[in-house]
């Protein structure tokens, strides 16, 4: 097949990238393209291949070095990396990991219903998968239930999506404050640094082990609570929560009762302000597994009994995540800039199948949902752990949409000659031509869509082309 004339977002089925096959697509980001593949052996069984979408993609080759240094039974194995060339001597970065098949970790947590006990052991073996993500020099700098996949055939849980990971001798590929996360797990240490001065730092922040432990806790936190820690963000209006007589009014077993006492503690010491206090995720994978082995009987009822109303309280639910801007915003015009522009600049990418979940209660729920997790990462590539058509994005301003990307989208529309898009109501940007959608609330702004200079846009593409195997229509359209 000639290579030289295929667009790395639309492989047919059977073209090969290195020794793999491609079977069908998975899903899409902004930045890459995932695809089912099988390998050259015989019956092999399918693996999760993805392929950047933009020549020379520096992210794939960090992302393959982090996972090349990583053995861990919660992590999907890197099976092969390399670059697929064409003719013309553009090169595309591509992995190849272990397909996990599963559900996200919030979906399957209402749908399985698990116990307190259940999720000790769910949450130790996270822990020990950022053990070994640590003890090797990396950091994953993206931990949120949308990037946990519980296993269908064993219930195992899997720390997916390192394409936001860093790791020791890597090089920064970006500028800003933040590196890649999603704001509703950012450390309170993340924020401190960040808006100490009215000046933008010298350096970014660079999170470290004890900014995946605390996004470990936020996940928990949500997994049993169905909503967020208050907001870390000082000029936020709960921040006052966060302070040290404050902390006991907001334990996970305040707003679920059937959370054992156990793990209520243990999720709260995740989240402590102090970094130091949360201990190593070592210290945390060994504490769970005690308490998963030593809690009594309150430790096997389920967390959930399937009618839970819609959380209320003083944080935001998971469909209402507000972001307000800081009191002092015309002080800090550099970080709102900062933050829309780029605070997200790199991407997590899910290698996992569309969620099929089988239950009928667990179905209804994800068809209901009105947001996955606490924003995706900036590019969007959190549109890989869904199909082709995705779902919607979470809720989360200005953590939802993604930079508007650096060149055109494989193919979307491009101007003309004269710099014109060809339909009214379409303008260029950067190469390619995108519609701006007229909203009044930025968190309307979905994971179809990519923010510019404060505005959400969405690509404009050519009408398909009609099949030439169809049969030829008549005057009256029979």
């Amino acid at each position: 097949m000639e290579l030289d004339h295929l667009n790395p977002s639309s492989l047919p089925s059977g073209t090969h990238i290195g020794p793999w096959r491609v079977v069908q697509p998975q899903g899409r980001g902004a930045y890459g393209v995932v695809y089912r593949a099988v390998g050259p052996e015989e019956g092999a069984g399918l693996v999760a291949l993805k392929l950047a979408l933009y020549p020379g993609d520096a992210r794939f080759t960090r992302e393959a070095e982090l996972l090349s240094r990583l053995r861990h039974p919660a992590i999907p194995r890197l099976l092969d990396h390399g670059q697929w060339q064409s003719r013309e001597g553009v090169s595309y970065a591509w992995l190849v990991m272990e397909l996990i098949e599963g559900a996200p970790l919030y979906d399957w947590a209402r749908a399985q219903r698990p116990s307190s006990r259940q999720v000790l052991q769910v949450l130790a073996r996270l822990a020990r998968a950022l053990e070994a993500t640590h003890a090797a020099g990396g950091v994953h700098r993206d931990v949120k239930g949308e990037n946990v996949r519980v296993r269908r055939a064993d219930g195992q849980p899997f720390l997916m999506d390192f394409g936001s990971g860093h790791h020791l001798g890597a090089a920064t590929l970006t500028w800003h404050p933040f590196p890649p996360g999603t704001s509703a797990y950012r450390a309170p240490e993340a924020w401190r640094f960040v808006l100490r001065s009215r000046r933008p730092p010298a350096v970014p922040y660079a999170p470290g082990p004890a900014d995946d432990v605390f996004a470990l806790g936020v996940t928990a936190y949500r997994l049993i609570t169905g909503k967020y820690p208050p907001s870390a963000h000082p000029d936020d209006e709960d921040a006052w929560l966060w302070r040290t007589k404050q902390l006991g009014s907001w334990l996970p077993r305040a707003f679920n009762v059937h959370c054992s006492r156990e793990l209520s503690a243990w999720v709260s010491r995740m989240l402590s302000p102090n970094p130091e206090a949360r201990g190593s995720a070592r210290d945390v994978a060994e504490a769970l597994e005690q308490a998963a082995r030593n809690a009594g009987p309150e430790a096997d009822a389920s967390l959930f009994t399937g009618d839970e109303p819609q959380p209320a309280g003083l944080f935001p639910a998971p469909q209402r995540v507000r972001v307000r801007p800081p009191p002092r915003a015309a002080t800090r015009s550099w970080f709102t800039a900062a933050s829309l522009g780029g605070a997200l600049a790199l991407s997590a990418w899910g290698l996992l199948s569309p969620l099929s979940v089988e239950e009928p209660a667990a179905r209804h729920l994800v068809e209901q949902e009105d947001s996955k997790d606490g924003g995706a990462v900036a590019v969007g590539d959190s549109a890989l752990t869904a199909p082709v058509a995705p779902e919607r994005a979470p809720s989360v301003w200005p953590a939802i949409a993604v930079d508007l990307p650096p060149k055109p989208i494989p193919g979307q529309r491009r101007p003309d000659a004269n710099g014109r898009c060809p339909s009214r109501g379409q303008v260029p940007i950067n190469g390619g031509c995108w519609r701006k959608l007229v909203i009044t609330d930025m968190k309307n702004c979905d994971d179809e869509a990519y923010m510019y200079k404060g505005a959400c846009y969405v690509p404009t593409f050519p009408p398909p082309r009609p099949a030439t195997s169809a049969p030829t229509q008549h005057a009256d359209g029979e």
